[in-house]
C-alpha cells in the first residue's frame, strides 16, 4: 500500500474553513465521517483529543498531524486539509497552521498500513516539498505531488543505503530513538530530521523507532559502544538500561522534529549527562529517564495504585453485597454487629471479597517497590504492606513501606555491585530478599509506631465526620475529582476515598467515598446538560456527544468529560469544579455512605441514601451544566 491508497480525494479539504483548533478539528473529522471512512464521530474525535492533550500535533513551520487510532476507523486514511487564512492550531513554535494530515488508523491496523503513514510522516521533513503541497490546488495535485515525492525519496534511500556499505570510520558517530505515544506520525518524523540534518553536518548516524509496527532499526550493542552520544527523542518508555555509561541526551520527541541540530550538537558536546543504568535491567535512577523527583514519585505511587485498584474495587463491591444480602435476608437486633457474617450466603460473599481485600496494602506497597527497584523489590514491598497491614499503620504506612522497599534494594543493589562473578546468579533470589527483608521489616517496624497513631486519628476524624468537617472534606474532595479528570489530583483524591474504605466497612461505608464518587459523576453529566440546554453553543458532533456522557457519569467514568476539557479547559474545568464540590459538600452535610469504592448507579442500592444521593449528583451537574452553556463561547457559524 502507498501513501495514494491512503490519501483519497474523498477525504481532502481545499480550502479549510476554521481559524480555531477546536473548529478545524471538527471541520476534520466530519469530513471524515462524510467520506465513509470513520463510523462513529464522538470516539474518533475522542481520540483525536486525547492525543492533542498530550502535547499539540501543531508541529510548526505551518503543519499539524493531528491522528488517532481506535475502533471507530473503517479503513486508513490520511485526510487533507489546506487553509488559506491559517488556523490558531496552538502550534508548537505558535505560529498559524496551513496544511494539516489527519491520520485514522484502524485499531488492528496491519504493518502495511503503518509504513505507509511513517512514509508520510517523513516526506513532510522536507522544506520543498511542503511548499510544493502550499501551492497544489486540486486533490490531484496534491496526488501528483505525494508520487513525486515518493518517487524521489526512493532512489535516495538508494543510494543512501548503497553509500552505507562503505563505512567511514573516521566520521563521528552518534546513535538515536524516537518514540512517540501513539508511534504513528511524530516517531518517523523525528527520525527523518534526526537523520536529515546528520547528513547536512557530516555525521553518521542510525536512529531506531519505537512505532507502532514494533521497533525498527534496532541498535546493537556494536551500534551503541561506537557511538560518541546518545539521542533519546520520545514522549514513552524505551528501553534504557542498554545506554549504561553513555553521554545521553533525553528529550520529548516534538524536539528531534524540530531541534535536531540542538540535539545532535548537544549529543557531541561532551557535556551531556552521563546515563547510569545497571547490569540488571532495573528502571536507572537517572533524573534524564525518569524526570523530577516528583514525577518519579508519583509513576512509582501510580504503579501500586493501579494494581491495588482491583482488588479494592473487587472485594469492596463484594463485601457490600455481604451487607445488602444480610439486610434482605433479615438479622436480629441482637446480632447487627455481624451484619455481613450472619446468614451463609453473606458469609460466602463476605469472605471471598475479604480475601481479595486483605490483599490490598501488600500489593499496593509491592508494586510501588517493583517501580523503584524492579522485581526484587516484590518481595520486600509486598511483606512491607503486610507489615503495614498488621501493625496498623494502614494505607499510609503501606505507602511509605513500599517507598522503603524500593529505596533499600536500590541501597543493597549498589552495595553488591562489585560482587565476584561466582555470585552474579544468586543475589536476586538470596541476597536482596534475605536483607532486603531484614532492614525493611525492622524499619517498619518503627515506621507502624506513629503511622498507627495517625491512622487510628484519621480513621477516628472520619468515622465521627459530620457537620461542617463533612461539608469541607466532602466538597474538596469532589472538587479534585473534576480538577483534571484522571489526572493525578483526581486520582488523589480517589485514591483517598478508597483508603477509607477499608475502616469504615463495620460502620456502614464511608462518607469519603460516597463525596468522591458523587464529584466524579457530575463532570459528564453537566455535558449532557449544558449540550441540552445550550444546544446553539456547541455542534452537532457535540450535542450527539451529550448523549454518550450520560451513560458515562451514570457509571462514574469522569473521563467522559474529558474532550470537552481540552477542547476549553479554561471555561469548562471552572464549571466542572463548581458542580462536583456542591456535590461532595451536600454528600457530606447528609451524611451519606457507601460500601463500594465504584460502580456508579450501579451500586446506588450500597448507598445508606441512594435517592438523596442520586438528588445530589443532579443538582451538582445541573449547576455545573449551566454555568459551562453560559460562559461558552458560541459555535462560529
Amino acid at each position: 500500500m502507498d501513501i495514494k491508497e491512503l490519501l483519497i480525494k474523498d477525504a481532502m479539504i481545499m480550502d479549510l474553513q476554521a481559524v480555531t483548533k477546536e473548529a478545524a478539528i471538527d471541520e476534520m473529522v466530519q469530513k471524515m465521517y462524510d467520506a465513509g471512512r470513520i463510523s462513529d464521530i464522538d470516539v474518533y474525535k475522542e481520540g483525536i483529543l486525547k492525543r492533542e492533550a498530550q502535547t499539540s500535533t501543531g508541529l510548526g513551520d505551518g503543519i499539524a498531524m493531528p491522528h488517532a487510532k481506535n475502533s471507530s476507523v473503517k479503513e486508513a486514511t490520511v485526510l487533507f486539509a489546506k487553509s488559506q487564512k491559517g488556523v490558531d492550531y496552538e502550534a508548537l513554535d505558535g505560529q498559524p497552521t496551513y496544511l494539516f494530515f489527519m491520520i485514522a488508523a484502524p485499531e488492528g491496523a496491519n504493518d502495511t498500513h503503518l509504513q505507509a503513514l511513517a512514509a508520510l510522516s517523513r516526506l513532510l521533513i522536507d522544506p520543498d516539498f511542503v511548499t510544493k503541497l502550499k501551492a497544489a490546488e486540486t486533490p490531484d495535485q496534491v496526488q501528483a505531488t505525494f508520487e513525486a515525492a515518493e518517487k524521489a525519496k526512493a532512489e535516495e534511500e538508494k543510494a543512501e543505503a548503497e553509500k552505507s556499505q562503505e563505512n567511514d570510520t573516521n566520521r563521528r558517530y552518534i546513535v538515536a530513538v524516537t518514540a512517540c505515544p501513539t508511534g504513528i506520525a511524530h516517531t518517523y518524523m523525528a527520525e527523518d530530521a534526526l537523520k536529515k540534518k546528520a547528513k547536512e553536518m557530516g555525521i553518521d548516524i542510525k536512529v531506531e523507532t519505537n512505532g507502532s509496527e514494533g521497533i525498527k532499526h534496532r541498535l546493537t550493542e556494536e551500534d551503541i559502544a561506537r557511538a560518541e552520544g546518545v539521542i533519546v527523542a520520545a514522549d514513552k518508555k524505551v528501553e534504557m538500561n542498554r545506554f549504561n555509561g553513555k553521554e545521553l541526551v533525553n528529550r520529548p520527541v516534538s524536539d528531534g522534529i524540530r531541534k535536531p541540530e540542538e540535539l545532535i550538537n548537544l549529543a557531541l558536546s561532551g557535556k551531556a549527562p552521563i546515563y547510569h543504568g545497571n547490569s540488571e535491567d532495573v528502571a536507572a535512577e537517572d533524573e534524564s529517564d525518569n524526570g523530577t523527583l516528583g514525577q518519579r514519585i508519583y509513576k512509582d505511587l501510580m504503579n501500586g495504585v493501579s494494581h491495588m485498584l482491583p482488588f479494592v474495587i473487587g472485594g469492596g463491591i463484594m463485601i457490600a453485597l455481604s451487607f445488602m444480602i444480610d439486610q434482605f435476608m433479615g438479622v436480629p437486633q441482637s446480632e447487627l454487629a455481624n451484619l455481613g457474617n450472619y446468614n451463609q450466603a453473606a458469609s460466602w460473599f463476605n469472605q471471598i471479597g475479604g480475601a481479595a481485600f486483605s490483599f490490598m496494602l501488600p500489593v499496593l506497597a509491592g508494586f510501588i517497590a517493583s517501580s523503584i527497584a524492579d522485581r526484587p523489590g516484590l518481595i520486600v514491598g509486598f511483606s512491607a504492606g503486610a507489615l503495614a497491614n498488621a501493625g496498623g499503620a494502614g494505607f499510609l504506612g503501606a505507602l511509605i513501606g513500599g517507598f522503603l522497599a524500593g529505596y533499600v534494594i536500590i541501597f543493597l543493589k549498589k552495595i553488591f555491585k562489585n560482587l565476584p562473578k561466582s555470585l552474579e546468579g544468586i543475589k536476586a533470589i538470596l541476597f536482596y530478599p534475605f536483607f532486603g527483608l531484614l532492614i525493611t521489616g525492622f524499619l517498619m517496624l518503627l515506621v507502624n509506631v506513629p503511622m498507627k497513631a495517625i491512622n487510628d486519628g484519621l480513621n477516628g476524624f472520619l468515622t465521627g465526620l459530620s457537620g461542617s468537617n463533612a461539608i469541607l472534606l466532602g466538597a474538596l474532595l469532589g472538587g479534585m475529582m473534576a480538577v483534571d479528570l484522571g489526572g493525578p489530583i483526581n486520582k488523589a483524591a480517589y485514591v483517598f476515598g478508597t483508603a477509607t474504605l477499608a475502616s469504615s466497612v463495620a460502620q456502614g461505608g464511608s462518607i469519603v467515598m460516597a463525596a468522591v464518587m458523587a464529584g466524579g459523576m457530575v463532570p459528564p453529566l453537566a455535558i449532557f446538560v449544558a449540550t441540552r440546554l445550550f444546544k446553539n453553543k456547541f455542534e452537532k458532533s457535540q450535542v450527539d456527544a451529550g448523549l454518550t456522557n450520560i451513560v458515562m457519569g451514570l457509571s462514574f467514568v469522569t473521563e467522559g468529560a474529558i474532550p470537552f476539557a481540552a477542547a476549553d479547559p479554561i471555561r469548562v474545568i471552572p464549571s466542572f469544579v463548581v458542580g462536583s464540590a456542591l456535590a461532595g459538600g451536600l454528600v457530606g452535610a447528609v451524611g451519606i455512605k457507601l460500601l463500594a469504592p465504584h460502580g456508579g448507579i450501579f451500586v446506588v442500592f450500597l448507598l445508606s441514601h441512594p435517592l438523596l444521593y442520586l438528588l445530589f449528583i443532579a443538582i451538582g451537574a445541573i449547576v455545573s451544566g449551566i454555568i459551562y452553556g453560559l460562559v461558552k463561547k458560541p459555535v462560529a457559524k
